[in-house]
């Protein structure tokens, strides 16, 4: 059988992630740390490929692996136009709208992009896997009470799919076989209702729909938004407005810390009563919107799957498996493990177990 060599990029705001893979096993993997104060001239996505790019060919150089040695060049997926779930090659028309933030500007476009830059350069493919603006909702669920404002899925798709199908084939079954409720529980929020291997509902926890989170303030009333707006309180204009609302509400908002690590030890050393009443009622919300979700699945759930970084945590699994455990049984995969999720995306097309698609 042939062996595959993948080279798997991820991209933070301040933060590059590189992995080697040959097959499943994992060779090399390393984060690069970046300075924000040698990042602020980087406005467009070419400025801030140029400065990724080499950092990442010089480190393989300097491991001394030869970037002619793989087979593709697999990058976490940005914001494109909505699709299917799946693993896709990366094209000019993908490429465009990346570069120019057609459907958002977030630092996940950059995937695509230098996926494909050092594909050129070494011969090698250029996928993405599982964008997080997968679109598999029915037609029902894009109502949102007007035409103007249809609900948008954009959500933890790569973590969310490969969890999934893990969980699956723990159990010798299909993904496509099971109906699963799985909760991302990280920086932001996600839960989705999977039907046989579709995301049939999900919050769009990128924009704040749903349980609050570690600095989002989850699904709050119009018209508190609105007098939010029109007080001047929390910006005077779109950009500062939208950042207030993603990246200083939720648990930092309550407590002054997003870190769930520093809350529990708060918790537990300090019985910090403030702290746990924002960890509890996170927790609440999150129990609400996996409620919502077995609706959805009309109450047949096979398993209801937490992760993320927040499923790390005993106590707060256990605080929602109260809520939620008649449902259906609740799992914990800690973690995200993105780069091992891109890797798996990559090799099941190489081993023609899945289409690549095309975008």
């Amino acid at each position: 059988m042939n062996r595959f060599k993948v080279l798997a990029i991820n991209f933070g705001s301040t933060s590059t992630k590189v992995a080697v893979f040959e097959d499943d096993e994992e060779i090399l993997l390393e984060t690069f740390r970046h300075n924000p104060e040698d990042m602020k001239g980087l406005v467009s996505m070419e400025d801030n490929a140029q400065f990724r790019k080499p950092i990442i060919e010089e480190y393989l150089s300097s491991q001394g692996i030869d970037l002619h040695s793989f087979d593709v060049i697999v990058g976490r997926g940005g914001l494109i136009r909505p699709v299917c779930g799946g693993t896709y090659e990366v094209n000019e028309k993908m490429l465009k709208d990346l570069r120019e933030c057609t459907y958002g500007r977030h630092v996940c476009n950059l995937g695509g992009i230098i996926a494909q830059e050092i594909a050129e350069d070494s011969g090698a493919q250029a996928f993405i896997v599982d964008p997080p603006v997968i679109d598999e909702m029915s037609e029902i669920a894009h109502l949102s009470g007007h035409p103007d404002f249809p609900r948008r899925p954009r959500f933890h798709a790569l973590n969310q799919k490969a969890i999934g199908k893990r969980f699956a084939k723990q159990r010798n079954k299909k993904y496509e076989d099971l109906r699963l409720i799985i909760a991302h529980m990280g920086g932001g929020v996600t839960v989705g209702a999977h039907e046989y291997g579709r995301v049939i509902d999900v919050n769009n926890g990128l924009e704040g729909e749903g349980a609050f989170t570690g600095e989002r303030p989850g699904t709050i009333a119009v018209a508190d938004v609105l007098r939010a707006v029109f007080s001047g309180k929390y910006g005077s204009n779109f950009e500062e407005l939208y950042d207030y609302f993603t990246k200083k509400c939720g648990l930092l908002a309550y407590t002054g810390t997003n870190d769930g690590k520093e809350l529990v030890r708060r918790i537990e050393e300090e019985n910090d009563q403030e702290a746990l009443l924002a960890y509890s009622a996170m927790c609440y919300q999150i129990a609400k919107e996996i409620g919502a979700m077995a609706t959805v699945l009309k109450g047949q759930v096979d398993a209801i799957i937490l992760t993320g970084g927040f499923a790390y945590d005993s106590d707060l699994v256990r605080h929602i498996e109260e809520y939620v455990s008649y449902i259906a049984k609740v799992y914990a995969y800690p973690g995200e493990d993105e780069m091992l999720a891109l890797a798996q995306g990559a090799l099941r097309v190489l081993r023609k177990e899945e289409e690549l698609l095309t975008y």
